[in-house]
């Protein structure tokens, strides 16, 4: 971990996950694979991970704040029940094998991508709610925040989803909101590896600083160019996503 070549390659995979993650998600599929070449222990590739995409979250979650496409103080349960979702889950994935979610989570991302392709008009704008907010935030909170914890791949996606299906969230809406559920799953999930010393500080953090210049160029793009630029790229994510995994479970049969 002492070359030069190999932080300017986690800056640089930093950037172009942290952009593609504050549009539409999914930048662990570029950042994991990454640390994993490097001969890095699952448990602290994992924990590194999210220290990295922790900066991500919070440059997005902040420039969208700061365009006043969020209200914080509307999130505030979403947060909380997100960060003791993640909590747990992040727990139990240290003593039980995810083998399970990993089979089943590539059908339901396949589902999502189906129905966002054939649903042109899905997040174009806002539409009425179908859940009240406190409820949507208590449920989703839990259960993506201990999703997000136990495993991971795939949670921007569920989380935008269920803002433009309970709440009726436009999907440039949707996007700004999720960031901030992504931020309170991560840091809840890295304090623990950090308290596990499962963490590589250095290598992190450089990830990190490019994460933060990624997510200002990406959550730049969905402000000024909204749904034109969100939902196709949301699409291609979303199949990414679960063409990778569903590649994971056939190869290791």
């Amino acid at each position: 971990m002492d070359s030069h070549w190999v932080f300017a390659a986690l800056f640089a995979t930093g950037l172009a996950a942290g952009f593609v993650d504050s549009i539409a998600g999914g930048g662990g599929l570029i950042t994991l694979p990454v640390f994993l070449s490097l001969g890095i222990s699952p448990q602290h590739a994992l924990g590194t991970n999210k220290l990295q995409a922790t900066f991500g979250s919070g440059s997005a979650a902040f420039h969208f704040a700061k365009a006043g496409l969020v209200d914080i103080r509307a999130c505030k349960l979403g947060i909380l029940c997100t960060g003791i979702g993640a909590l747990l889950g992040t727990r139990l994935v240290q003593n039980i094998d995810p083998g399970f979610l990993r089979a089943t989570i590539p059908w339901l991302l396949m589902a999502i991508a189906l129905y966002t392709l054939f649903q042109p008009k899905l997040g174009l704008e806002d539409i009425h709610s179908r859940m009240r907010p406190n409820v949507f935030h208590i449920v989703f909170g839990l259960l993506i925040g201990f999703y997000d914890g136990f495993l991971g791949p795939g949670t921007g996606t569920f989380w935008a989803t269920a803002y433009m299906l309970g709440l009726g969230f436009n999907i440039t809406k949707a996007t700004a909101y999720t960031k901030f559920m992504n931020l309170a799953s991560n840091i809840a999930s890295v304090s623990l590896f950090l308290l596990g010393d499962q963490v590589l500080l250095l290598a992190g953090i450089t990830m990190g600083v490019g994460q933060v210049v990624g997510a200002r160029l990406g959550s730049k793009a969905v402000i000024t160019k909204g749904a034109r630029v969100v939902r196709p790229v949301f699409i291609v994510v979303v199949l990414a996503v679960t063409g990778k995994l569903l590649y994971e479970n056939f190869a290791r049969r």
